[in-house]
């Protein structure tokens, strides 16, 4: 009895010692995702219920929004068809090879007949990681991001991004760690706007998106 019990036994140790503890699972594995408490989707993962823009370079694959540029003279915007004033925003992103421009705007507007957005944008890309832009508007970085926090982020793996927005303050973090704490100085600028993803005028990039969640402040 012991003979057969004893491999059995060893065979039983390996398997389990080959299944991943929840605690081993990186940020790209989408089996980590829990909506947290108080927070609705964006995007429901299926289709684009809720966002409006140019379809031929957005699309929904397994899960991800994904914006797919060939090279493009001007810039894009997937937007939501809602408006959102203080909030925090979740979302995961993946720029392809770490190369590009893209972001996440916020607070803003399309302007009418123009291809561009008007507001506040979390920035990703090269020199641009995790900083505030000030899209067509003052047309300038807000507020830069520590040179420190850029070095340690792995530019091609998929990246937690944080955008809370409550009266005039603006905090972003990407991975956890606080890039931007900025303090709008101007009441005049609008607190209430859509969100946009964006895929920038240039070259050819690939720029993903999943786990869009948004929470109301109070």
């Amino acid at each position: 009895m012991f003979r057969y019990a004893f491999p059995l036994f060893l065979t039983l140790c390996f398997l389990f010692s080959t299944v991943p503890s929840r605690s081993s699972l990186t940020a790209a594995e989408p089996a980590l995702f829990e909506l947290e408490p108080g927070f609705e989707l964006l995007f429901n993962g299926t289709d684009m219920t809720g966002w409006e823009g140019d379809t031929s370079l957005w699309k929904v694959k397994e899960g991800v929004i994904v914006g797919d540029s060939p090279g493009i003279r001007k810039n894009n915007f997937l937007a939501t068809t809602q408006r959102y004033g203080d909030f925090e925003l979740r979302l995961q992103f993946r720029l392809r090879e770490g190369k590009g421009n893209s972001g996440v705007q916020f607070r803003s507007e399309r302007i009418p007949d123009n291809h561009e957005m008007i507001g506040y944008q979390a920035d990703i890309g090269e020199k641009y990681w995790g900083c505030l832009y000030d899209e067509s508007r003052r047309n300038k970085v807000l507020a830069q991001t520590p040179d420190k926090v850029v070095e340690a982020l792995d530019k091609s793996d998929w990246i937690d991004y944080t955008i809370r927005a409550k009266g005039n303050q603006i905090t972003l973090t990407m991975n956890g760690v606080t890039t931007v704490d900025f303090t709008e100085p101007d009441p005049e600028i609008a607190r209430m706007g859509l969100i946009a993803l964006q895929v920038h005028s240039g070259g050819p990039l690939k720029v993903e998106f999943r786990h869009i969640r948004i929470k109301a402040l109070d």
